[in-house]
């Protein structure tokens, strides 16, 4: 394909030597014309299309400020000037035009020296280019001192003019939504990068025990998580393994069983009963990937995870469903200073509606479903609204529960529960008298942080 050649500029020069010469004199303080010709040797320009000169085309500070304030909410500049004429009753009482704001919006740019601001000149290479990025200001901070006892985190998001990819440390707040603790841009996915940003995210969190964290299962991830977390509960992504299941079984009815039995709430010699019927139904016995899969149960499967705080992740939804709010706000054509800006953006939206939720809470009492609605409606005082909607099934379906026995040992009563009208499903809940505490055998409460049913 030939290339493309760039068009000359119009020749506009025609020598003409009509001109007025003014001086300053400084006795009468006064401008003089000194010299005046009104000759000239080209047609003059109507005066229709006198506002189109270059002289006459002038953006005001209110209108930069305009400008740079859509452009930040999100909205091109070819957005903005088709609604410019609307405030100024036609296009030709505009004052400028597209090419005057992309020249505003560069020298704005360009106030600031190279693509990050030189504050960040520490953060650079021998290149001179950014390389890793990590903020957390001080309300995410805050927030993770009171809800990050569970993160989840996945490296997939791109939409940045360079392909760096968008790290986001989130977790869930008191209003069941997603809150971001630490955003993180890096320039590539090894496993020194990951290290190197979760060392950054332990100096972040002032001392705060990470109890539980969920990745996409990335390889160079869990390496990391290894090195930096020894100790951390680490769980895979429900829905990335689907993905993987799919990709390196090729059985959709394995595909769909293996699910099953990833999310079934089994005790644990019922999901190894299970396990073995299922490899024996497809004859995967010597399948490698089947196999390792078995050997890291304890980071995916329901019943090896089950008492273990995740506060309900079961996979990175949460941050996938964040790509798709931060696609409302960023695109790939913004370089990494607009990029953070749009970001920031992104985060005071999420903080809004949390901000929101908090009046929402305030606001009238949730329905009440039972009959004990004197119990239920302490409930609905002590939870937010969101968690009680969630708390709420959990305790209509407690007036089903009927107690078949009861075992006393010194300062412990086991109790035997089962649902009405089913004796073959049964739980054990035990009373410790000297702690004040009842456990259910189900863990719910440890795993998710909601009371069960059985309590």
């Amino acid at each position: 394909m030939e290339k493309r050649k760039k068009e000359p500029r119009l020749e506009t020069r025609t020598g003409c030597e009509a001109r007025m010469d003014v001086k300053f004199v400084p006795e009468t303080r006064r401008w003089h014309i000194f010299y005046f010709s009104d000759e000239h040797n080209h047609d003059l320009l109507d005066t229709q299309f006198s506002a189109m000169l270059p002289a006459h085309r002038k953006m005001t500070e209110a209108d930069i400020m305009q400008m740079m304030n859509m452009l930040k909410s999100g909205i091109s500049t070819s957005q903005i000037f088709g609604l410019l004429p609307s405030q100024a009753d036609g296009y030709e009482f505009v004052g400028y035009g597209p090419r005057d704001m992309y020249n505003e919006i560069a020298r704005q740019r360009h106030q600031v020296p190279g693509d990050a601001a030189q504050v960040l000149k520490k953060l650079e290479d021998m290149r001179g280019l950014l390389r890793n990025l990590f903020w957390s200001d001080g309300i995410s901070q805050l927030d993770y001192q009171l809800f990050g006892d569970v993160i989840a985190f996945d490296a997939t998001y791109k939409k940045n003019k360079y392909s760096c990819p968008l790290v986001i440390f989130s977790g869930v707040n008191h209003h069941n939504q997603t809150i971001i603790f630490v955003a993180a841009l890096i320039v590539d996915k090894t496993t020194d990068t990951y290290i190197w940003l979760l060392r950054q995210l332990m100096f972040a969190i002032k001392g705060k025990t990470l109890t539980s964290i969920i990745t996409d299962g990335a390889m160079a991830i869990r390496n990391a998580v290894r090195d930096v977390f020894p100790e951390v509960r680490h769980r895979l992504c429900a829905w990335h393994l689907i993905r993987n299941t799919t990709s390196n079984v090729r059985n959709p009815s394995f595909t769909s069983k293996f699910q099953k039995i990833m999310l079934g709430d089994y005790e644990i010699s019922v999901f190894k009963h299970k396990w073995v019927q299922l490899i024996e139904e497809f004859g995967f016995e010597d399948k490698p990937w089947v196999n390792n899969m078995y050997e890291e149960k304890h980071m995916w499967a329901t019943a090896d995870i089950r008492g273990k705080f995740f506060a309900g992740f079961r996979t990175t939804s949460r941050c996938e469903g964040l790509h798709s709010v931060m696609a409302r706000y960023m695109g790939s054509q913004y370089d990494l200073t607009s990029f953070v800006e749009h970001f920031q953006r992104c985060v005071a939206h999420l903080r809004f509606k949390e901000f929101n939720a908090d009046y929402e809470s305030t606001r009238g009492v949730p329905v009440m479903q039972t009959c004990i609605e004197l119990l239920e409606r302490f409930a609905a005082e002590v939870y937010t609204h969101e968690i009680f909607l969630l708390f709420q099934p959990f305790f209509s379906r407690a007036g089903s529960m009927r107690v078949l026995n009861i075992e006393n040992n010194n300062d412990c009563s086991k109790y035997i529960v089962c649902k009405h009208g089913r004796p073959d499903f049964l739980w054990t809940v035990e009373f410790r008298q000297e702690e004040m505490i009842f456990m259910c055998f189900y863990l719910r409460m440890e795993s998710f942080g909601i009371l069960c049913e059985h309590l």
